[in-house]
Order: C-alpha cells, then sequence, then structure tokens
C-alpha cells in the first residue's frame, strides 16, 4: 500500500514516522514545498519505506501530481489548501485523511462525488475537530434523551509566561481565526452563530494545568451531524485565565480587522500588522506544551439524569521529541488512514469521524489511541 502524507512539518513527519511502522504500508511518500522540511522528515523517519518529494503545493492540480496511483493521502496542510485537496483526492481516485475541518458544508456537497469515485474523504481528523467529535457522539449514543454536548480543547504551554500565557503550537493563522470567526453551534435542531470569543467561562483541569478559562469556537461538522440527536451541541477551546481577555481588547480596538489601512504610504492590514507583534511573543520559552480535552453530554438514561464526560491530559512527547498537538493531531489521523486500507472502514463519500468512531469501532479506536500514548479517561455520573 502506498500512501502520500501532504505536508512535512510536525504534524506531517509524526504521521510519517509512524505509517511506517505497519507493515502492510510498502511506499509513504512525503511531500512538502520547502526541502529542508522534507530532508528533515527523512531524517526522523529514518526507513527505506520513505521516498521524498519537494514539491510547491499550491493547487488542486499539484496536490493530483502527487497523489495520483496512491492508495491513501493524509493532508497536513493549511486551510486554504483543504477543499483543493479534497477535489484532487476525487479526481485521483485516493482515498483522503484531511486534519482541516472548515467549511464543512462546502464539503459534505462532495459526497455524491467521492462515492462515484469509490473513495472516502475524512475531514477534521485530528483531535480538534476529530477526537472531540467522536466522543461527543458515543456520550449521544449513550442517551436515550441527550439535552447538552460541550467539547472543550485548548493546546497551552507547559511553562506559561506573560502577557499572553500562550505559545503557538500549530499554524498562526489558525490561531487567529479564534479571535475573528463566528463560532458555529446547534440549539434545538438548528445552526447558529455565537460571536468570536463569547461564553466565557472559568475551568479546571488537574495539576500542573490548574484554572483555565474557555471561550466559545466552531464546532465544524459535529455542528451539522449530531444536531438533531441533541438539543444544544458547542466546542469550547481552552487558555490560560487572562488570555481571552487581552486578545478581546485588541479585537474590540480594531487590531484583527481585515479592513486595509494605510500607514505612510503602505497599506496593509490591522490583522496582519498584529499578527507580525505578536508572532514573537507567541514562542514562549520551552517547547513543551500540553493538550487538554474535556467533553461532557449530559441527558437521560431510561429516566434517570445522566452525564458521560471524557478527559485527556496529554504532555509534551519527550520519547518522540514532538508536541502534545503534535502527537494528538497526528496519531488520530494515521491510525484511520490505516483502518482505510486495511479495510476497518468500508464507507465511501465524504464522511466525518463521528460518522465512523461509533458502536464497536469506538473502543477499539481509544484503545490503539491509548497504545500510541494517548489516554482518554472516562466517567458516568447519575
Amino acid at each position: 500500500m502506498h500512501v502520500v502524507v501532504l505536508g512535512t512539518g510536525m504534524i506531517g513527519t509524526t504521521v510519517v514516522r509512524e505509517l511506517v511502522a505497519y507493515p502492510g504500508i510498502s511506499k509513504v511518500t512525503a511531500v512538502d514545498g520547502y526541502s529542508e522540511n522534507v530532508d528533515r522528515c527523512l531524517e526522523i523517519a529514518a526507513s527505506a519505506k520513505v521516498e521524498g518529494q519537494f514539491t510547491n503545493l499550491q493547487s488542486e492540480k499539484d496536490i493530483f501530481d502527487v497523489i495520483k496511483g496512491a492508495d491513501i493521502a493524509i493532508a497536513c496542510l493549511p486551510h486554504s489548501l483543504s477543499l483543493p485537496a479534497i477535489h484532487a483526492a476525487i479526481a485521483a481516485k485516493c482515498h483522503l485523511v484531511d486534519l482541516v475541518g472548515s467549511k464543512y458544508e462546502e464539503k459534505s456537497k462532495l459526497d455524491d462525488r467521492a462515492k462515484e469515485a469509490g473513495i472516502i474523504v475524512i475531514p477534521g481528523c485530528g483531535v480538534a475537530p476529530g477526537i472531540t467529535n467522536f466522543l461527543a457522539a458515543q456520550g449521544i449514543n449513550l442517551l436515550d434523551e441527550a439535552e447538552e454536548t460541550i467539547m472543550i480543547c485548548g493546546g497551552i504551554p507547559r511553562f506559561p509566561v506573560p502577557p499572553l500565557w500562550y505559545q503557538v503550537v500549530f499554524r498562526l493563522e489558525s490561531v487567529m481565526g479564534l479571535y475573528t470567526r463566528p463560532a458555529l453551534a446547534a440549539e434545538n435542531g438548528e445552526l447558529i452563530q455565537l460571536a468570536p470569543l463569547s461564553g466565557l467561562e472559568k475551568i479546571t483541569f488537574p495539576d500542573p494545568v490548574g484554572e483555565c478559562e474557555a471561550v466559545v469556537t466552531d464546532a465544524h461538522s459535529a455542528a451539522y451531524t449530531l444536531k438533531d440527536k441533541v438539543n444544544k451541541i458547542y466546542e469550547k477551546t481552552v487558555r490560560y485565565a487572562g488570555h481571552w481577555s487581552k486578545m478581546a481588547v485588541l479585537s474590540e480596538l480594531g487590531f484583527l480587522d481585515d479592513k486595509e489601512v494605510e500607514i505612510d504610504g503602505v497599506q496593509l492590514t490591522p490583522k496582519r500588522f498584529t499578527e507580525r507583534i505578536l508572532e514573537p511573543q507567541l514562542q514562549g520559552k520551552s517547547k513543551e506544551d500540553i493538550t487538554v480535552v474535556r467533553v461532557t453530554t449530559r441527558g437521560k438514561k431510561d429516566g434517570i439524569k445522566t452525564t458521560h464526560t471524557w478527559e485527556m491530559v496529554d504532555f509534551y512527547d519527550h520519547e518522540r521529541g514532538i508536541t502534545s498537538m503534535a502527537k494528538t493531531t497526528a496519531i488520530p489521523a494515521m491510525l484511520l488512514a490505516n483502518w482505510i486500507l486495511t479495510g476497518k472502514v468500508k464507507e465511501t463519500g465524504v464522511v466525518p469521524v463521528e460518522d465512523i468512531i461509533i458502536g464497536d469501532r469506538f473502543h477499539l479506536f481509544l484503545a490503539e489511541l491509548e497504545s500510541k500514548g494517548i489516554e482518554i479517561k472516562y466517567e458516568q455520573m447519575k
């Protein structure tokens, strides 16, 4: 079996290194637009199965050219290349696991085309969206009447420093979107849009994390697929206490606006200017990070009020030398790709992860995650 990994940053490189351990995978092509990324990936993977390919991935055609003839591709690409990757996969008749979960409504319209091509496309298959989605679906399925599902996730520094108590653990463009995009959620079977940075609440995780805060962010595919099964569903993103209020001030003052302004004859957006100013402030003093997840579903089972909660507190992986965010994002995608190749997943079309990791697959997938160092604890309360 031949797998193509699109993008060889930390997450893509982790995917490559984990894939080569499976005997059924004979070839992994690691593709990136930066030759130094490809070289680093080859060095870390250290396997004869892996070949590097330096290609400037900027369009559907670029992606098609590198995945044609492959059995499956795993896209570790920027948001802007997610839809082109799906179109390319359909044209190439190549299965695709995509880390990006945005624009689900647009992606779902390609379901028939993917089925005609005989492939499956799984959008938003990382930690959030991804792990959070199928935990939410499982919680709903365990209840007779599901009232509320809250998906909470965040990548935070192990050693936070002021003034923002945060460091970038993935693409800065994705981080900035959390402060500016309306948040998709669902209530009473209807999709709703909530204001950016709304729904601020305090939340506590086990030591060494402690007190944090969370605001509503986009629920991605789960808002669409689960809205008729639960009265209310939304997602929240975690940061250390004080972070969101400081970013809210910047937003209120216009520093995150996309409308261009002129400064000394130069046209630029306040958002782009702010990104350049904040980027060095978001590097942190250590690569060590923590990923937290808490998914809670409340409702009734046999007429009794019941709550199902799953929680994960995952740390920087010293053995692999990767961030927790890279591990918890890469491994779910890698595992699902292997499941497709081995026939454990036979569906075709555009299928979100919460429609796949259900029923008998749920506990099996959690067991495989745990075998890869991702432990998710479960609690039921009545």
